[in-house]
């Protein structure tokens, strides 16, 4: 089992500038259901690399307590 782990730290650290830059740059160009499905893509992307259920299933909540 995984200990549990500070979901809002940045881990990023100095790349986090390069990161939103590209993010957004993903973007240009998409309609907004175009943007939506990447973004659905790209979460199951990480979610497959990140592997660990406990941690993504602290995300999920996570970001759904955020998004209210």
């Amino acid at each position: 089992m995984s200990e549990k782990r500070d979901l809002l730290k940045d881990r990023l650290g100095s790349n986090y500038d390069a990161f939103c830059e590209a993010l957004m740059e993903a973007h240009e160009g998409l309609t907004f259901e175009q943007c939506l499905r990447m973004d659905a893509r790209l979460i199951l992307i990480l979610a497959s690399q990140i592997g660990d259920p406990e941690i993504l299933s602290q995300a999920l909540a996570a970001a759904r307590r955020n998004a209210k």
